[in-house]
């Protein structure tokens, strides 16, 4: 039960992102580019899924289980490190420069969206060193 539930919540966040516009790149990009075409309505969409978000972790934080029975574990960290700085920059830069974030550039690959595919293929990639690096202790010895 828990893999069809899983496999229908999927589904239905891969199609608001769709509806909403963030599996194209040029839309995201017109969003990014504010001193230029700006396209605001992405904002709109971003600012729902933090009303979304804030609403979900109140409830949350006053379970000990999910919807479905299992654990729920919420992240116990609430300070800002260089890990998250460095990360959220790269992520931003990702974004920025190709147009898609994780969620939207599988849904646009699942499309045959080729530049989309090359997305996944770098981020996979990008995952894979970041693993190496994390077992290998050099992203310590870089003090990040």
């Amino acid at each position: 039960m828990h893999r069809i539930t899983e496999f229908f919540v999927g589904l239905l966040f891969g199609l608001g992102l769709l509806l909403s516009g963030m599996t194209d790149p040029g839309k995201v990009l017109g969003f990014l580019d504010l001193f230029g075409a700006w396209d605001p309505s992405l904002g709109f969409v971003m600012g729902g899924a933090i009303a979304v978000g804030f609403f979900a972790f109140a409830l949350a934080r006053k379970r000990t289980t999910n919807f479905l029975g299992g654990a729920l574990h919420l992240p116990k960290s609430s300070q800002i490190d260089k890990r998250l700085v460095i990360g959220g920059l790269t992520f931003g830069a990702g974004w920025g420069l190709a147009g898609f974030c994780p969620g939207p550039g599988i849904v646009s690959m699942a499309s045959g969206e080729m530049k989309a595919a090359l997305f996944v293929a770098a981020m996979i990639v990008g995952m894979v060193i970041f693993e190496i690096a994390d077992r290998t202790g050099l992203r310590q010895r870089m003090g990040a």
